[in-house]
């Protein structure tokens, strides 16, 4: 048995993996990243976040063409859709920033191995190879320390009859050979409404079945009831309060719709694909987390200090694997911190600040705390808003339909929460977040001076609001 060791060995090589190993390999770490994939990068970079806003974009720019382009003085007709070449172009874009990480791993001293990695004691990790490995691979690894980050997969349903093909989740719904006539998705949280969108706007009949009473239940439920208008005008069936008895595909002699799905009401709905998108389970199953003691939780997390350290000594988890917002930034954020505390670097999470996004049209994105958490905490707060028809650039862009909304401490002006719907709110997000990491007040953000004509003038004019200081709102 062919062995090595490391000071640091980092288990997963998605954005909470790959992005420690290269802060560690920063820091004079000697470090190694074992992933089971040819390709690094995580579920984000291969199979989830960049695919899907890849498809999001080029599915966003079939529809302008379809519907906009013309109000711009742009006179485009039969406009068609070639998957083939929609789906290469996904790829390029994913094997490109896979490609990156290897370049950073070998710039940066980082030691790659590809296969399935498992505990074998608290201190070593024995190496199932896979595709990608070298010939003279070692298949057991020792280290001073050991990083756990596996990721997280789609959620099942017992209830839902998953084919892989048919009736699949989040990557299955990547790449569809066609457009399917008839989409039914199971679950009306981002990811489902992300991939719906992408399908809608392609030429599917999109419904959503969610069972709570709204979409994105997460979110400001201002913000959730304006997203669930706009994707309704844009052909979208949303159904909330809608539970799902089952799913499965039954074909009939001569049916183009194989998927049968049962709503508990008695309702049945036949289509020709189903996407089951009711959220992400950690990915900690094999892993002989059990057999070195780690401790998890009773959905399978594992559990860690304030430093990231499990049950067992020289043992650190982040990422999805942990729990908390299932986000590639938060995982990222936590790969460092972890690694510089492991340093003696005085490091930090602030799990108060950290933003999301929901990357459909118009973009959804916020940071902090919703006005129904404030609510519930009996936290006094004042509102400033600010329409995105009173914005410059929104008109240019034609694009008005969203606000920017801030709430603040009534006592203390301190942002507490921002909240945006509108083109580019992804973007938008970043100066909230700044503001908020550093403790601003609404003040603080009304007195910096914005840029004309830009879309950030909107969080100025919430920011303004919130003292009815305004001046393009009424």
């Amino acid at each position: 048995m062919k062995t090595a060791r490391h000071e640091l060995v980092i288990l997963g090589g998605g954005p909470a993996g790959y992005v420690a190993a290269i802060r560690a390999a920063q820091l004079g770490i000697d470090v190694a990243c074992i992933d089971d994939n040819p390709r690094f990068g995580g579920t984000c970079v291969r199979v989830g976040c960049i695919p899907s806003k890849a498809l999001l974009e080029s599915s966003h720019l079939y529809e302008e063409a379809q519907h906009k382009f013309a109000d711009h003085g742009l006179n485009v007709s039969n406009v068609e859709v070639d998957l083939d070449v929609m789906m290469k172009r996904k790829e390029k874009i994913v094997e490109s920033l896979t490609g990156g990480i290897d370049m950073l791993f070998d710039r940066r001293g980082v030691t790659a191995y590809h296969g399935r990695g498992r505990l074998r004691d608290v201190d070593s990790i024995e190496i199932t190879p896979s595709e990608g490995a070298a010939e003279d691979q070692p298949t057991l690894v020792t280290a001073d320390q050991i990083m756990l980050c596996p990721g997280s997969v789609p959620a099942q349903l017992p209830f839902v009859e998953e084919d892989g093909d048919r009736i699949g989740n989040s990557t299955t719904a990547l790449s569809f050979p066609e457009v399917p006539e008839e989409l039914v998705v199971i679950g009306g949280g981002y990811i489902g409404l992300e991939l719906g969108s992408v399908w809608n706007r392609l030429g599917s009949n999109v419904i959503v079945l969610e069972a709570f009473d709204r979409i994105m239940p997460g979110l400001d439920k201002e913000m959730a009831t304006l997203a669930h208008r706009s994707f309704k005008k844009q052909g979208m069936d949303i159904r909330t309060g809608t539970f799902v008895a089952s799913a499965k595909v039954d074909p009939k002699p001569g049916d183009k719709k194989p998927c049968v799905i049962k709503i508990k009401n008695g309702e049945t709905i036949r289509c020709d694909r189903v996407l089951l998108a009711t959220g992400r389970a950690p990915a900690t199953k094999s892993m002989g987390l059990e057999e070195a003691g780690v401790k998890l939780d009773e959905r399978g997390f594992i559990q860690v200090n304030h430093q990231f350290e499990t049950s067992v000594t020289g043992i650190y988890a982040i990422g999805d694997c942990i729990g908390g917002a299932m986000l590639a930034h938060k995982a990222m954020e936590e790969g460092i911190v972890c690694v510089e505390q492991m340093a003696g670097i005085a490091s930090e999470m602030n799990y108060e600040v950290i933003p999301a996004i929901v990357f459909t049209h118009p973009e959804i994105a916020m940071v902090g705390k919703t006005e129904e958490e404030l609510k519930e905490a009996g936290i006094e707060y004042n509102k400033g808003v600010c329409p995105l028809g009173a914005n410059g650039r929104a008109r240019t862009l034609g694009d008005i339909d969203g606000r920017v909304k801030i709430l603040a401490d009534a006592a203390t002006d301190r942002v507490l929460g921002v909240h945006i719907i509108g083109p580019r709110a992804g973007d938008m997000i970043a100066e909230a977040a700044a503001a908020m990491e550093f403790g601003a007040s609404s003040e603080d953000i009304a007195r910096t001076c914005h840029a004309h004509p830009t879309l950030s003038e909107a969080v100025h004019e919430a920011a303004l609001a919130i003292d009815d200081r305004a001046i393009h709102t009424a």
